[in-house]
């Protein structure tokens, strides 16, 4: 298997997540041993932000960091135990609402898929970028 970075980049819905990553200087901690719950955005929730807000992220980088690593969350974490818990705190510092009630959502945000494997965690891809208060 690979680690979260190299499954993101080769699942290809991931690109606009993987340069976010890159311009913050996360990929090595993403690869690092772990483990980790990542929330991941699809390239397709990055385009419903308003426009010029991922530009103007990149041009932000301690705003970045801090809305990457609100998607992340220590320890690997399947839908089964994801399910059971009503928050979670991110790496961030901030905690995110989990809703099982209808599927599953984290904050605003839908679980499209759940339990991507990685070497050094997992992937639970959600449909919209999450954004700590």
């Amino acid at each position: 298997m690979a680690n979260i970075i190299d499954t993101a980049t080769n699942n290809g819905s991931f690109n606009t997540l993987v340069a976010a990553i890159q311009a913050a200087g996360l990929v090595d901690t993403l690869k690092g041993p772990g483990p980790f719950t990542v929330f991941a955005p699809t390239d397709e929730a990055f385009n419903k932000l308003p426009a010029g807000t991922v530009d103007g992220l990149l041009q932000d980088i301690p705003k970045l960091k801090k809305i990457l690593t609100y998607h992340v969350v220590s320890g690997k974490v399947l839908a089964a135990d994801v399910a059971k818990l009503k928050t979670a705190t991110t790496v961030e510092g901030s905690d995110v609402k989990i809703d099982a009630s209808n599927g599953v959502k984290i904050n605003d945000a839908t679980v499209a898929t759940a339990d991507v494997a990685a070497d050094n965690g997992v992937i639970h891809v959600i449909d919209t970028v999450l954004i700590p208060a």
